[in-house]
């Protein structure tokens, strides 16, 4: 089918065979694609990734096979135990460790940065290399990992989910977007028990709906205390809104009580923002 492109000019027939692979891919795969018309994706690349995906899929889709990493990268020896590496050494062991993975497509990474590279280097040699990954390659394509979804930092992703989703989500125009953050069991914000989600939503939409403009000047994180399947947030916030050429300020200290669920993801449970009331 491919080969009815050739006589196209250069450009329609990449075009052309690139609708064709688009089509081959959502009836065979259920795949879906959205629109083109920014043509920010120029339609060579666009070729290269669309043969790239089949390519992959079609090795995919053989008997499934799977591998230590530590086989798939050779077996590895010259990497000592954490243990026996000396914190002015530590940084050097992981960069080379580090390289070591980029140079077989694989990469590694965190988010926290309350996570050491001691630690780093630790979880690589010790849980990494034991860890069954798919075991295929392709030209061009990386084995990506992130450290934190192996071992999360509740300190580090409540004071953020506190900060992104909940203080600046507020003060700013535009829907909420992180609604189900809240306990759908119920949840108090500045005093008031809330049963459900949909009447603190509506009032926060008639705040948002009040004002032309809403800015966050300033937010900071204080403390972030995790104990068990509870954890409180402290922090401060400057904020205003406008209309017209009336504008409001907002501020004050905030503290945001968290829970753990049954599935470990934390809740927005207890919530108290100084200067800013919905009622």
């Amino acid at each position: 089918m491919e080969d009815e492109f050739n006589n196209l000019p250069d450009g329609e027939k990449l075009k052309a065979e690139n609708d064709f692979l688009k089509m081959k891919m959502m009836l065979e795969q259920g795949a879906q694609f959205g629109g083109n018309e920014s043509g920010e994706l120029p339609i060579d690349i666009e070729n290269e990734f669309l043969r790239n995906v089949m390519a992959f899929e079609k090795q995919f889709a053989k008997e499934r096979k799977t591998i230590k990493l530590f086989d798939k990268l050779g077996k590895p020896t010259q990497f000592k135990p954490a243990s026996e590496i000396p914190d002015g050494e530590i940084d050097k062991a992981w960069n080379e460790i580090h390289n070591f993975l980029a140079e077989h497509s694989i990469n590694l990474d965190v988010c926290s940065p309350n996570i050491s590279n001691r630690e780093l280097y630790r979880f690589t040699v010790e849980e990494l290399f034991e860890y069954e990954t798919d075991d295929m390659n392709l030209p061009g394509w990386t084995t990506n990992f992130i450290y934190d979804e192996f071992h999360p930092d509740p300190v580090y992703d409540n004071s953020r989910m506190v900060e992104q989703d909940l203080i600046k989500d507020i003060f700013r125009k535009g829907d909420f977007f992180y609604e189900i953050n809240f306990d759908d069991a119920g949840f108090v914000f500045n005093n008031k028990l809330y049963e459900n989600r949909a009447p603190f939503f509506e009032l926060l939409k008639k705040f948002k709906s009040l004002f032309d403009e809403i800015k966050m000047a300033e937010c900071n994180i204080t403390n972030c205390e995790v104990d068990g399947s509870n954890c409180i947030v402290k922090g401060n916030y400057k904020a205003s809104a406008k209309t017209g050429n009336e504008e409001m300020n907002f501020g004050g200290d905030f503290k945001v009580g968290l829970i753990l669920n049954d599935m470990d993801y934390w809740y927005f449970k207890n919530i108290q923002i100084d200067g800013f009331n919905l009622d």
